[in-house]
């Protein structure tokens, strides 16, 4: 007759193992239950394309944090669509971080001239990431159409102006401006016609004197090579 086994012991081994599985899973894939993290949001009104969700946020080159969310919002005031971006930085990355959620730290920091905007990360693959700087200089724009998360005002991007100040060029009268000043050459070409043609003709003719002589001293120095040294003959 076979023993029964023992289901004390076989229920303490599968809470033992479900327990190791999940403390394992803790440790050794992840270690963000063990971060202080903090997000905030970013509104932009031009085009984000290029950006994405876990790309890059940098201070001056260096990590915080990464992208989170990407979204739309109509904002019925001005009756425009802005781009709410949220991003979550780590407070480890930075000692004694000011990046603090609460409303005095975060007025200090945008009083100070925090701002964020679109960096290009490659040229060749569009990727972009946000960039966190200080622009004293640059006026803070909040929208306040999210309140769930502090947010950080932005600025154009130095390729988004640059874009901008070409679209900003006005090309048409540009346009205008060099046909009126090809018909006045023209115009004065015109007139001028008989006295450029003179100018021509006397240049010609002095040209092919000049070729002449030219020729002449070359007959003569074949002739006689040493007059490069001792000078023409009289």
């Amino acid at each position: 007759m076979s023993k029964k086994p023992n289901r004390t012991l076989i229920g303490i081994f599968v809470v033992g193992a479900v327990f190791l599985f999940v403390f394992g899973i803790i440790i050794f894939s992840s270690t963000k239950f063990f971060r202080k993290t903090q997000k905030y949001v970013l509104f932009f009104d031009g085009s984000v394309r290029g950006l994405s969700v876990g790309a890059p946020v940098t201070f001056r080159g260096v990590k915080l944090g990464s992208v989170k969310e990407i979204s739309l919002v109509y904002d019925h005031k001005t009756d425009f669509t802005f781009i709410p971006v949220i991003i979550e930085t780590e407070a480890s990355r930075i000692k004694n971080s000011p990046l603090r959620p609460d409303k005095a730290s975060m007025q200090r920091l945008i009083d100070s001239g925090l701002r964020g905007r679109l960096e290009t990360l490659s040229l060749i693959t569009g990727q972009l990431a946000i960039s966190l700087d200080f622009f004293p200089e640059k006026p803070a724009r909040l929208r306040g159409l999210i309140k769930e998360y502090p947010e950080i005002p932005t600025i154009p991007s130095p390729l988004g102006e640059l874009q901008k100040n070409i679209v900003d060029i006005p090309l048409k009268d540009i346009s205008l401006n060099l046909q009126e000043s090809v018909r006045s050459l023209n115009y004065a070409l015109k007139e001028s016609k008989d006295a450029v043609l003179y100018d021509l003709e006397t240049t010609l003719r002095e040209v092919k004197e000049a070729a002449r002589a030219v020729r002449i001293l070359a007959e003569y120095l074949e002739q006689h090579p040493e007059a490069i040294l001792k000078g023409k003959q009289r």
